[in-house]
């Protein structure tokens, strides 16, 4: 893990706080506005350049790890994302749809290096990414419209419509991307010279991102800085109680030390970029929704640390680490 990705939630609150600051002295806030979305449509399409289709098949060979991460994620996830929403934050409905976007996307990226932190199986790890994918675009228009109700008020076609925006054309051009890199010039030179810039480019322009939102939406933020606190206690618990659950399913299914790991990052970390970039699209004349996911990976980050180390599989005395 590098220093940049072990700082990530420093960073992230320094560009908040950079953006919030520049938007209350500076007059900069419409401009600001008209970064946000380009500068995720590039970190997404960075994340999906990074993305192998070809480990799909490596999950065949770990069929009730994959099974059971798929229920977690889509079906239980989702269902207790509503009960939190509903439960504490029911009176918000901003608050609400930005912590259903925020829980209902499994992480399709930094799940991956706290697995192989915790000794986790990253290649079941790795194959599970372009899975969890794919369904986060088809459902996630579909737990929105369903388990947002009246906190949702959004038209059907214009989140599809984001959807496509944010997800379908970076996936589809990263794809063809890595394809005719590939075929022109070997595999060898596409990572070199075009995936690894690309894995450089991700947190700095995720920090772009939150630093021109915050500049952005400035009022807002400090108009509702207090508001924003009762998204700590629903995503303490969900950090809580998703390791646990996992780590019992895991066991249920008597699966090996590695896959237990996996099956249990795989089940908490949770995609806050993706889910910022949709909210911005999707919401744009609802800005406390987008701000609100910002706080997701304040927490998650840390909170990933230190499961990594509680869920860590320990090696027998005299194995090298």
């Amino acid at each position: 893990m590098s220093l940049a990705e072990r700082l990530q939630s420093v960073l992230v609150t320094l560009a908040a706080l950079l953006g919030l600051g520049a938007g209350l002295l500076l007059p900069i806030g419409g401009a600001a506005g008209y970064l946000v979305l380009p500068a995720l449509l590039v970190m997404v399409t960075a994340v999906f350049l990074q993305m192998d289709a070809g480990q799909v098949g490596a999950v065949r060979r770990a069929r009730s790890v994959v099974a059971a991460s798929l229920v977690l994620n889509f079906v239980v996830t989702p269902l207790f994302a509503w009960v939190l929403g509903a439960g504490l934050l029911g009176g918000r409905p901003d608050l609400q749809i930005g912590l259903l976007l925020l829980l209902v996307t499994p992480c399709t990226d930094w799940y991956l290096v706290f697995t192989a932190i915790a000794r986790g199986h990253t290649g079941i790890a790795a194959a599970l990414l372009p899975v969890n994918l794919v369904l986060q675009l088809a459902l996630l228009p579909v737990y929105v419209l369903l388990l947002g109700g009246q906190a949702a008020r959004v038209d059907g076609a214009t989140l599809v419509e984001s959807v496509l925006l944010v997800l379908v054309v970076p996936l589809v051009l990263a794809t063809a991307v890595r394809l005719l890199a590939t075929r022109a010039r070997g595999a060898g030179w596409r990572d070199r010279v075009i995936i690894g810039p690309a894995s450089r480019l991700v947190l700095p322009m995720l920090y772009v991102a939150v630093a021109a939102m915050f500049a952005w939406q400035a009022r807002t933020v400090v108009a509702h800085g207090t508001e924003l606190l009762a998204l700590v206690p629903p995503l303490l618990i969900f950090l809580v109680v998703l390791p646990l659950l996992a780590t019992a399913v895991a066991r249920l299914l008597r699966l090996p030390a590695a896959q237990r790991v996996t099956l249990t990052m795989v089940s908490t970390a949770r995609n806050s970029p993706i889910a910022l970039a949709i909210a911005v699209a999707a919401f744009p004349d609802r800005p406390l929704i987008a701000v609100a996911l910002v706080v997701g990976p304040l927490l998650e980050l840390p909170a990933l640390a230190v499961l990594a180390q509680i869920v860590r599989v320990r090696q027998p005395a005299g194995t090298p680490a």
